[in-house]
This record gives structure tokens, sequence and C-alpha cells, in this order.
């Protein structure tokens, strides 16, 4: 195991309110270093740092980082979902964790687990939608913190795939109106260029169902240092 350094006086943006579509965290500048691709048949190789999906939700980051695991490309301790620390932490008790304060332990924990793995040299994968610049810039920050290089992947399959894609989950807990939602805000803020004038050293567009590739298509063509 690896030791980590004290971080208490470390500056990292709290979780903003569940109102503003879920959005946490602070805004960030940063430089573009890197080329956005779309996957093609690969593999893509990504390099060990911190890896952060972006995409609403319904989008196939879930779909895809389990093809991954499944796959042996990717160790199932490197994903971070928040999704997953939501229910370890409030399964028993799903109202408790739709508050403001259960986000706050829900991605204070996120970001324990984060920088354990940064600060050993290892992969960590956000999953969460990180459609807002603050969003991401909380975990840029954490990245920066381990001079850890950041890997975005784009998730995105145009309105009517992901609207399609939310109704075949059966899920409850997120509305058809919070998924529109969620696209609008990445049409907006969530494109490339973007994502590199924050930091991003990559941007990859992960393919899916519009372009006709399954999960497991998509997961084969990256590659994880």
């Amino acid at each position: 195991m690896c030791e980590l350094k004290p971080t208490d006086g470390d500056p990292v943006p709290s979780p903003l309110g569940r109102g503003s579509v879920r959005a946490r965290a602070a805004d960030e500048d940063g430089l573009r270093v890197g080329r956005h691709t779309s996957a093609g048949p690969g593999p893509t190789l990504v390099p060990a740092g911190l890896v952060v999906l972006v995409g609403p939700p319904a989008s196939g980051k879930t779909s895809f980082v389990r093809a991954l695991v499944a796959h042996g490309r990717l160790d199932e301790d490197a994903v971070v979902s928040s999704d997953e620390i939501r229910a370890e932490l409030f399964g028993a008790s799903p109202a408790e964790g739709e508050t403001d304060a259960a986000d706050a332990l829900v991605f204070g924990e996120r970001d324990r687990r984060i920088v354990a793995r940064l600060a050993c040299g290892r992969t960590a994968v956000a999953e969460s939608t990180n459609v807002t610049p603050p969003s991401r810039a909380r975990l840029l920050a954490i990245a920066g913190r381990f001079d850890a290089p950041v890997t975005m992947l784009r998730f995105d399959p145009g309105l009517g795939a992901l609207l399609q894609q939310h109704a075949g989950r059966g899920r409850t807990d997120v509305t058809t109106a919070e998924v529109r939602a969620f696209a609008e805000v990445m049409a907006r803020h969530g494109g490339a260029d973007q994502l590199y004038s924050e930091g991003a050293h990559a941007v990859h567009d992960v393919p899916g169902r519009r372009q006709g590739v399954t999960p497991a298509e998509a997961a084969a063509r990256f590659s994880f240092a």
C-alpha cells in the first residue's frame, strides 16, 4: 500500500445542491494539451491517471465500464461510481440518499477513493454524469494534486437514442425531464473543445447505439495502462 499525504488544507470544492440538475463543485481553467478522437477499431490507449466519464443519465456509461471490467480491460476497483456509493450508504433508506447532505457524503467518499488510487499511480474512473464545468473542476483539482493525466470519455448518443435508452432502463429515480435537462447541459458545456480548455489531456468519444456499436464492442476499442 502507498501512503497518502495529509490534505486537510487542500481546497476541494463541495457539491452544489441537487436543484441545479445535480451539478457539483467549482470552475477551473486549463490548457489544451491533447487530441480529440472518436474511438476507431483501436484500441485507443488510455494512460494511467484519472478517467472522467462525461454524459447524461442513460447515455451508456455504466454499460461501458461493466463491459470493460467483464472483458478484463479494467480492474473492477478502478471504477468509482457515485451511484454505487449512494447505494452502499443509503440502500436501505433511498429517500435519505436524495438530499444535499447525502450528496456531500457520497461525493466526499468518491473523492477519497479516487485519491487513494491516484496516490498509488493507479487509474481511477469517475463514473458520474460530469456534464457541467463545476463537476469536472472538482475532479481536475484532485488529479492536479498528483500530476495525473486526465482523460475524458464523452457519451453523447443524441436525444432520441438517449430517451429510448432511458425508457428501457425502467429506473424511477431519474425522470425523463431530468434526462432532457442533463442532455441540454451536455450540449452547452460538454463539447470537446471545452473539455480541453478545462484541462483534459485527451478527449475521446465513446460510440454507442447511434453508431450501431454495443457496449462490448465499444469497450474493445480502449486499452488502459
